[in-house]
This record gives C-alpha cells, structure tokens and sequence, in this order.
C-alpha cells in the first residue's frame, strides 16, 4: 500500500495537541477590524481548539 500524503493545506495551518487535540488559529482576525468591537479582537487572540466534529475530518488529513 503506498504511502499517505498529508493535506498541505491542513499541514500549514493546524497543529495537534499532545493529547490529540486539533489547535487552529482564531477566525475573523484579519481585516475590517475598526467595525469589529475590543472584546471580540481580544477573545481573537492567539490559537482555540477545534469542535470535536471538526477535528474528526481534520484528523483524515493528516496523518502523523
């Protein structure tokens, strides 16, 4: 059976967790910032973990 490949797209933006996990960064943070209010840009920040449902199809993807 050959070899599987990873997704290179999924490769470059998520992580996995030591637990398994799936890290992601946070969504809506790129642009249009002035209409979007302070608590949002905050909650925005850094990296969140991906619903259960998600990681799941995310997980087919990558496979290390």
């Amino acid at each position: 059976m050959p070899k599987l490949k990873t997704k290179s797209a999924v490769k470059k933006r998520v992580k996995l967790t030591g637990t398994g996990k799936v890290k992601a960064a946070q969504a809506f943070k790129r642009h249009l910032l002035i209409n979007k209010g302070t608590k949002m840009k905050r909650k925005a920040r850094g990296c969140e973990i991906v619903s259960k449902t998600v990681s799941n199809i995310i997980k087919k993807y990558i496979h290390w």
